[in-house]
């Protein structure tokens, strides 16, 4: 049997595994250490009154003849399509047919699966740092080429640092298909209105699509930034959109997201939105009745306060944590309009020399930017996913090794 070698030549170790691989390791050493987690980006707060109680009630529902429900509609309930058109998008003057919405069970999975839409030798253009997913889909699918000294030989890296205020650059040669992701994970930086027009312009103009990753909007507390890339002009011929409820409303766990897909979106004569519906009849078999009910509470008038309550307490944490690095000298990014706060390392450090020393140290757990791509080495991210008592103590564990 053929094996496939795209996925087996893969650089060992996915980035949040090794994070994981040496926190029990130093765990299974110094059995005692208290360890202060602002690594991965895991939420901490409960779900919101309004979810769970619309949990509890559909799982009564489960338990009757007459409220049980079996294999659902393949890209959703109308319930719970018709809320997210109505809270997320209607608001910002946007279009959105319920053909359009589909339903599934975590960004990650849908832009890891999308990449089954392109062809085999699409051209890949990805921000970097980027969130791993977006490049290993690819790399699995045996479109990046070889790993060659940290990159990828086939890959479009567009480079976001500090040096071009976190804004990339448009592709310098064709690309078939452009990742972006605003609120932008690990950055934590977005992009304005007019940043977001040149890559919907560069798409149309090059025949490219652009897979929009907005799991993180519920962040933006700036009405002028985008919540989603269809408030830019053009935006619905070029483009997919990924939103998750998972930092939104605290679902890490319950597991509901979505997905845009336009129905005017088409290239060589295949409709994306047909496609797209097509694989995920063939390959996802729905998220779960009380969990899109749960979902659809959270617009509702009870579950938007409940839902802000907790974004609000992560926004402060990130405050917190920039304000204190700030004030300690470090040269920080992102954390205003996002939960993510990136930060250069002290004198040039390598970044997982940096998680070691953080780690041993001051028994805190981040994450290195050189996780997240070439450009990410001499970065590091917190999150703000943890009590808020406990974000003061690692920042001020930080400052103190610093």
């Amino acid at each position: 049997m053929n094996i496939n070698t795209h996925l087996a030549a893969m650089p060992a170790g996915y980035l949040f595994a090794e994070v994981a691989r040496r926190v029990k390791d130093y765990q299974a050493e110094n059995p005692g250490v208290e360890l202060l987690r602002l690594g991965i980006g895991d939420v901490t707060r409960p779900l919101c009154p309004a979810a769970v109680d619309a949990l509890k009630q559909a799982a009564d529902e489960m338990g009757t003849f007459e409220g049980f429900h079996g294999y659902g509609p393949d890209f959703g309930y109308d319930f719970l399509i018709d809320a997210i058109i109505a809270g997320d998008y209607a608001p910002r003057g946007v279009k959105i047919g319920r053909d359009e919405v589909f339903i599934s069970d975590g960004a990650k999975s849908d832009v890891g699966n999308l990449q089954e839409l392109f062809a085999a030798d699409a051209r890949i253009a990805v921000t970097d740092p980027v969130y791993p997913v977006y490049v290993d889909s690819n790399a699995m699918a045996g479109r990046l080429g070889d790993y060659v000294n940290g990159k990828w030989t086939h890959l479009i890296y567009l480079p976001t640092n500090a040096e071009n205020g976190f804004v990339p650059p448009l592709p310098q040669e064709k690309a078939d298909v452009i990742y972006l992701c605003y609120p932008n994970n690990p950055t934590g930086t977005v992009l304005t209105k007019a940043q977001l027009q040149a890559f919907v312009d560069y798409a149309l103009a090059n025949d490219a699509l652009i897979i929009y990753d907005a799991a993180y909007k519920a962040f933006i507390s700036d009405e002028n930034i985008p919540r989603s890339i269809y408030e830019v002009p053009g935006a619905k011929r070029c483009a997919i959109e990924c939103c998750s409820f998972s930092k939104t409303a605290g679902f890490t766990g319950t597991r509901c997201a979505y997905t845009i897909v336009p129905r005017e979106l088409s290239y060589q004569g295949g409709h994306f939105n047909k496609m797209w519906g097509r694989r995920q009849a063939t390959k996802f078999n729905g998220v779960s009745y009380p969990v899109q009910r749960a979902a659809a509470a959270i617009y509702t008038e009870d579950g938007q306060k409940q839902i802000m309550e907790s974004i609000n307490y992560y926004r402060k944490n990130a405050q917190v944590i920039r304000e204190g690095l700030q004030k300690a000298g470090v040269q920080v990014f992102g954390g205003v309009h996002s939960p993510y706060v990136w930060m250069k390392t002290p004198n040039e450090m390598k970044s997982w020399d940096f998680f070691d020393l953080l780690l041993r140290k001051a028994h805190v757990v981040g994450t290195p930017g050189e996780g997240f791509g070439p450009c990410g080495e001499g970065y590091f991210r917190l999150t703000a996913f943890n009590t808020l008592e406990k974000t003061q103590a690692a920042v001020q564990k930080i400052v103190d090794v610093l």
